[in-house]
């Protein structure tokens, strides 16, 4: 089932310039997207290129200039979908600090699911359900203020969990993050979209967090300009560098080796798989004559 069909989405902000003159930004040029439930969808994309943007249109945040954007079968520019789109489409954002407001850690998992309306004995089994599901239950009691990063980022994504959407939308949530938060987060969200089959949409620029992403896209100047499974597009790298863009950094040796003449697949994107593919041309008798 299509949770997400965005058809000709358009959006345009005013600026000024340094002269104090007002110019139009188009932030999202003319894009058409389409995203299944249950899916782990990566968006990818330099500073600028759109995908925060797009991300704030995906639990209307935003609404399109032009063009339609549905979310789970309503339009995000109708007044009346607004709160039943944000109830079932929950955002997480680069800094956790900008979402946590409470003193407790269970507290703040409470805090949505209280919001919209849901009955108290429900409401800590949902904050016990969500503090498992992002392995955080041992920190119930403490207070936010006092958790990594990783560990903060993980209660704003238990918060969303404890509201039961069926979408959770992550606007670079790892990008103020160590490597070790980094990981925390992504385990979560990978755990999530496996065992709880909530549909994922993450917005990166880290190449390495798309890994085990259903669908990838990738945006520049307002437009996807190139999608499918991280093997398809991890295949050209070139043109993902030409959008300012990097690879995971086994993709790019895998790619010099190609480009060296080692008869090797595209699109590898972990260890294990170029090991694989010379050990069999080891195994085959393969040189590689100059």
């Amino acid at each position: 089932m299509r949770f997400i069909k965005g058809r000709n989405v358009i959006h345009d902000f005013t600026d000024t310039d340094e002269n104090e003159q007002e110019r139009v930004v188009r932030a999202i040029a003319g894009i058409d997207l389409d995203v299944k439930e249950g899916d782990f969808v990566a968006i990818l994309g330099h500073n600028g290129s759109g995908k925060s943007t797009l991300a704030r249109h995906l639990n209307a945040l935003l609404k399109p200039t032009s063009g339609t954007l549905w979310v789970d079968g309503m339009n995000t520019a109708e007044e009346e979908n607004k709160w039943k789109i944000r109830k079932g489409t929950g955002m997480v954002f680069q800094n956790p600090d900008n979402q946590i407001i409470a003193n407790v850690v269970e507290e703040e998992v409470a805090f949505g699911p209280e919001n919209i309306g849901v009955p108290t004995e429900e409401i800590w089994k949902r904050v016990e359900h969500a503090l498992e599901a992002v392995g955080m239950t041992a920190y119930r009691y403490h207070s936010p203020n006092r958790l990594s990063g990783g560990q903060k980022q993980r209660i704003a994504i238990a918060g969303i969990v404890a509201m039961r959407p069926k979408c959770i939308v992550l606007d670079e949530p790892t990008a103020m993050l160590d490597p070790t938060g980094r990981q925390e987060v992504l385990q979560t969200i990978r755990s999530l979209n496996q065992q709880e089959h909530v549909t994922v949409i993450l917005i990166t620029h880290h190449m390495d967090e798309v890994l085990y992403a259903d669908q990838v896209f990738v945006m520049d100047d307002g437009k996807i300009v190139m999608q499918g499974t991280p093997e398809a597009v991890f295949s050209n790298v070139e043109q993902l560098k030409s959008y300012g863009l990097d690879v995971p950094q086994v993709t790019e040796l895998a790619y010099e080796l190609e480009q060296c003449g080692f008869p090797i697949k595209k699109g590898i994107l972990r260890i294990e798989e170029l090991e694989e593919e010379l050990t069999a041309l080891y195994q085959s008798g393969f040189r590689l004559h100059k």
